[in-house]
C-alpha cells in the first residue's frame, strides 16, 4: 500500500484498485470511509466497482495505517479536504466521482460544496444529517469513555444500531475489532469536531449530480428527515433500501454498489 505526505504531520496511506481493461482510461472514484475505519471498509465494493473505475481508497488522517493525530490536534473539514485534494494532485487526477459512507458522507458533502471543480458526481451512503442534534452535548461523556475504556468498547456499544438486526454475529465482531484499532488520541479529537460539524450551509452549494442512500429505519434519521436535507441538494436523488442499519455501505454493500454503478452510468458522463 503506497503512502503520501500531504503535510509534515501526516503519512497518508491509500490503495488504488483498477481492474479495468488496460486499453481504457477509466474515471476515478475517491472513496471516503467512516469514523474509526480505514479504506479497508470498502472491501465488498471493490470487486463490483474496480472492473469499471479506478478506485482510490485513502486512510483518512488519523485513521487506519495513516499517522494517528494527537488528542489536541486542531481538526477542521477544510484540512481534510486539502489532504484529499493533494492526494488527487499526487495521482494526477483532475476530477473524480466521490463516494462517502457515514461521517465520510459528511466530509464528502463539504467536499462537493467547497471544491466543486474536483468532482463529477457525489454519492453518500448511510450518512448523518448535516447537523446531528445533541452530538456536541454527548462529546464529554464519549471522550471520558474513550480515555478510560478505549475505542473498541465504544464501537461495541453502538454496533447494533450501526449494523442492524440482520447482520451476522461474526460480522458484528469483525467490525468491533476493526474499529477498535483506532488510536484513542485520534478519536478524542475527531468526535469533538468533525463528528459534530455543521454543514447545513454547504448543501445548497452542491452542484454535481448526487445520490443519497439510506434505509427505511436508519438510526441516524427517518426517511422523511433524510429526504428533507437531500432535497436541498438541487440535482439529487434518494434511494431507500429495506432494513434498520445505518452503516448501509457495510450491510447493503452489493445493493448500494450496484445502485452507485447505475447512477454513475446515468449521470457520470462516461
Amino acid at each position: 500500500m503506497p503512502d503520501f505526505r500531504p503535510s509534515p504531520d501526516l503519512d497518508m496511506h491509500y490503495r488504488v484498485d483498477d481492474f479495468t481493461d488496460p486499453w481504457r482510461r477509466p474515471q476515478t472514484i475517491l472513496m471516503l470511509h467512516g469514523n474509526a475505519e480505514s479504506g479497508l471498509a470498502w472491501y465488498a465494493w471493490v470487486p463490483k466497482l474496480a472492473r469499471h473505475y479506478r478506485l482510490v481508497r485513502p486512510d483518512m488522517r488519523g485513521f487506519g495505517e495513516s499517522t494517528p493525530m494527537p488528542s489536541g490536534y486542531p481538526w477542521t473539514l477544510d484540512r481534510l479536504l486539502d489532504d484529499f485534494c493533494q492526494l488527487l494532485d499526487h495521482l494526477d487526477i483532475a476530477r473524480c466521482h466521490l463516494v462517502g459512507a457515514k461521517i465520510g458522507g459528511t466530509i464528502a458533502r463539504a467536499f462537493a460544496a467547497r471544491r466543486p471543480e474536483r468532482l463529477i458526481t457525489l454519492t453518500v451512503v448511510g450518512t448523518p444529517p448535516p447537523l446531528r442534534a445533541g452530538a456536541a452535548e454527548r462529546v464529554p461523556d464519549l471522550i471520558r469513555d474513550f480515555e478510560t475504556r478505549g475505542v473498541e468498547y465504544w464501537a461495541r456499544q453502538n454496533m447494533d444500531s450501526r449494523l442492524g438486526s440482520s447482520f451476522p454475529p461474526e460480522g458484528f465482531e469483525w467490525w468491533v475489532k476493526f474499529m477498535g484499532r483506532t488510536a484513542v488520541s485520534t478519536q478524542v479529537g475527531f468526535m469533538g469536531t468533525i463528528a459534530c460539524a455543521d454543514i447545513r450551509a454547504d448543501l445548497a452549494k452542491i452542484a454535481c449530480p448526487t445520490l443519497v442512500i439510506t434505509t427505511e429505519q436508519s438510526g441516524l434519521a427517518t426517511v422523511e428527515e433524510t429526504r428533507a436535507w437531500q432535497r436541498r441538494i438541487a440535482d439529487s436523488e434518494l434511494l431507500v433500501l429495506p432494513g434498520n442499519s445505518y452503516h448501509v455501505a457495510a450491510t447493503h454493500a452489493d445493493r448500494a454498489a450496484e445502485a452507485t454503478l447505475d447512477f454513475l452510468a446515468r449521470r457520470g458522463g462516461g
